[in-house]
């Protein structure tokens, strides 16, 4: 993962004269800038990831922020300036280059989101740094209280969620991580999160696979630091949940050579053993999918019997029909931001009365 780069402040054709010009970007900081989620760091601090929904934060003054950022293949960001949304950013170009993310914004402090929204299939990001107009000044972003990790698939990375129409081919710049449940839910507690999530994937076996064990699942990512990009085993020491939620088991329960009860059942018990052998005894909440058909939901019903000592794994009720295929659901059948918010709003009274979270008067957004 480490590589060799030749520092220049000569911009690349992403960032025009115009602006180079206009503000004196002249300063790179590593510093004061946190990472949420599982990242990789070389020598020279720069650090890259894959995993969808990874962020970096950074609190900056001097009205203007630029980052010095490479991919290997092709990602969307979204960029947040105090926490609201200011574009959606394609990232592309294997040589670092500066991309500016806001200009023009008061002197004072600011706070810069800069979050992944597509998965590690299709890219690997590394960020060098970021640039600031004269005289600004980076400061890292305190962790919030609670934080939230999700394993799952394709529902869990937003696939399609911007989509207009059921039927509507996937493209990536429909996906979206932030329009999935998962970062909707950690938005209305008020928590980090990460999500280890890849789409078509099962606990055990993968979509439409012809084995009733795939090679490569979510199991065996789920230790990964990276999700495509590298096979090095994660520390899981870069944060500890207050919850974790698992959405896996439709890809495993698609067409052709389902898995039996056992292998499923017996791959999900070995994952929440490895979470409690990392996290300790952390809530562990066990989400039906709104599509799961009647094999899965047996499956399911035989993991709630063999998890039924262990109190602080929990069995999320069924989120069945609630999902409405004209008005719900994105490309390639996949809830859209609308079909994601229902099973969101299912979701957090269950986790409000699993964990003690208060409800607010928030929307669910």
């Amino acid at each position: 993962m480490k590589k060799q780069i030749i520092w220049s402040l000569i911009f690349c054709a992403t960032f025009s004269v115009a602006h180079a010009t206009r503000i004196n970007f002249n300063k790179l900081f590593n510093s004061g800038i946190s990472y949420t989620g599982r990242t990789v760091s070389d020598t020279k601090g720069n650090v890259s990831y894959d995993w969808i929904g990874t962020y970096l934060q950074t609190d900056f003054t001097g009205g203007s922020i630029a980052v010095d950022i490479s991919e290997a293949d092709t990602s969307y960001h979204n960029v947040f300036i105090d926490g609201q949304l200011l574009k959606k950013i394609k990232v592309y170009g294997k040589q670092p280059h500066a991309v500016v993310l806001a200009e023009n914004l008061s002197k004072g402090m600011h706070r810069l989101r800069l979050q992944k929204c597509t998965e590690g299939q299709y890219g690997m990001t590394t960020v060098c740094g970021v640039y600031l107009a004269t005289g600004g000044l980076t400061y890292k972003v305190p962790a919030k209280k609670r934080f939230i990790e999700v394993y799952g698939d394709s529902y869990t990375c937003g696939y399609g969620a911007e989509g207009l129409k059921y039927n509507e081919p996937f493209k990536l710049s429909t996906e979206n991580c932030n329009k999935a449940y998962g970062c909707i839910i950690a938005r209305y507690f008020d928590a980090d999160y990460a999500l280890v999530a890849h789409s078509g994937q099962g606990m055990v076996r993968d979509w439409a696979d012809k084995n009733q064990m795939s090679d490569i699942n979510m199991y065996i990512r789920h230790d990964k630091v990276m999700d495509q990009h590298d096979t090095t085993v994660y520390s899981f020491a870069a944060y500890k949940p207050s919850l974790v939620m698992i959405n896996l088991g439709t890809n495993d329960f698609s067409p052709t050579a389902i898995p039996t009860d056992e292998q499923y059942v017996g791959q999900y018990l070995k994952l929440i053993a490895s979470l409690r052998k990392h996290y300790g005894n952390v809530p562990i909440l066990c989400i039906t999918p709104h599509s799961a058909t009647r094999y899965l939901c047996a499956a399911l019903q035989l993991l709630k019997e063999r998890v039924a000592d262990d109190k602080n794994v929990h069995m999320a009720n069924s989120l069945a029909n609630i999902i409405v295929d004209d008005t719900d659901l994105g490309s390639d059948w996949h809830p859209n931001y609308i079909g994601q918010r229902k099973i969101a709003m299912t979701l957090i009274p269950q986790i409000s009365a699993m964990m003690g979270w208060s409800l607010s008067d928030d929307v669910v957004k």
